[in-house]
C-alpha cells in the first residue's frame, strides 16, 4: 500500500482535481492526501473522489485543508461508449457576462479538457473562437495540447481574414464555412 501527499496550495481551478487524477492513475493501493487552500478545491477534490468511487475524508486546520483518499486495489475504470463530439467555439469566452473572467474561464476549460479522458474528435473555431488558435491566445498552450493528443484544429478562413489574423494562426488548419457545415451536420457537436 502506498501513501502519498500531493501539494496543490496555490494552483488555481481545475488543477488540484487534475493533479489529484494524475497521481490516483498512478497508483494502485494507498491513500493519498491533497493539500488545499480554499474550500472550493477541497470539495472539488472530493467530488472527484466520489464520481471514481474511492472513499474520501478532509479535515481542516488554519485554512489549510487535507483530503484523504483511499485506494483499494486496481480498480476497472468504467469504460465509456465511445461517442467523440466535435466542439464548436464561436467565441474566445466561456460564459456570458465579464469578458476577462470569461477568458479565464476558456482558457481553464480548454486546459481541463486536454486533460480528460473524453477528448473531442474535432475543434471548430467561428468568429471570434479563431482568437484561441493564434499567437496572442491565453489558451494556445492547451490548444497546441489538444491538438497534440490528436484533435483536430479547424478555424474558419473567412474568420481569420476578418480578424485579420491569418498570418498568426499557430495551431490547427484553416478550413470554411462549407466544411465545418458537412462536418457538424453528420455528427455530434455540442456549441459552447
Amino acid at each position: 500500500m502506498e501513501n502519498n501527499r500531493l501539494d496543490c496550495r496555490g494552483l488555481a481551478c481545475p488543477r488540484p482535481v487534475v493533479e489529484t487524477k494524475k497521481m490516483l492513475d498512478k497508483m494502485t493501493a494507498g491513500t493519498l492526501e491533497v493539500l488545499v487552500d480554499n474550500e472550493t478545491a477541497k470539495n472539488n477534490v472530493l467530488k472527484l473522489a466520489v464520481s471514481l468511487g474511492l472513499a474520501a475524508a478532509a479535515r481542516e486546520d488554519a485554512g489549510i485543508y487535507t483530503v484523504t483518499i483511499i485506494k483499494e486495489g486496481q480498480a476497472a475504470a468504467p469504460k465509456r461508449e465511445e461517442k467523440r463530439k466535435s466542439l464548436l467555439l464561436a467565441q474566445d469566452t466561456f460564459g456570458l457576462g465579464d469578458e476577462e473572467l470569461g477568458r479565464i474561464l476558456m482558457k481553464s476549460f480548454l486546459y481541463a479538457l486536454a486533460e480528460s479522458d473524453n477528448l473531442p474528435e474535432a475543434i471548430y473555431l467561428v468568429n471570434g473562437g479563431v482568437k484561441l488558435a493564434c499567437s496572442t491566445s491565453p489558451a494556445l498552450d492547451a490548444m497546441q495540447r489538444l491538438a497534440a493528443l490528436g484533435v483536430k484544429i479547424y478555424s474558419c478562413g473567412l474568420c481569420l481574414d476578418y480578424f485579420q489574423f491569418k498570418d498568426s494562426l499557430e495551431v490547427g488548419e484553416i478550413t470554411n464555412m462549407y466544411a465545418i457545415v458537412e462536418q457538424i451536420t453528420t455528427g455530434a457537436v455540442i456549441r459552447l
